[in-house]
């Protein structure tokens, strides 16, 4: 497996998750991810829906985290992007941050 590796992601915090300030609820917030999915299994570009729906910072570079190692990022994000080849988009991946989608890109 690489040292390090380079992934976009979107982020959707809801009320009570961590450093949230984010007041849909956690059912709102899975809603509005699993329509981003079937956006993105429709074709839609990932840099732009992470511009108009991430509440990361990252959302302003398109989801872009640039590039981490193991024990850099929560564990169940680690796991989820270094299962992941170039390229691929995961599934929704609920952290205590909220529910993300990554996309590896190096």
């Amino acid at each position: 497996m690489a040292e390090q590796i380079n992934a976009s992601h979107i982020l959707l915090m809801y009320a009570g998750s961590e450093r949230s300030s984010a007041t849909r609820t956690k059912d709102e917030a899975q809603a509005q991810i699993d329509e981003i999915v079937q956006q993105l299994e429709g074709g839609a570009d990932f840099a732009e829906l992470a511009r108009a729906h991430s509440d990361c910072g990252s959302a302003r570079a398109g989801g872009d985290l640039g590039s981490f190692g193991r024990g850099q990022m929560v564990k169940g994000f680690e796991d989820a992007a270094f299962a992941l080849q170039v390229g691929d988009t995961s599934g929704v991946v609920e952290t205590p941050f909220g529910f993300h989608i990554i996309r590896r890109t190096g």
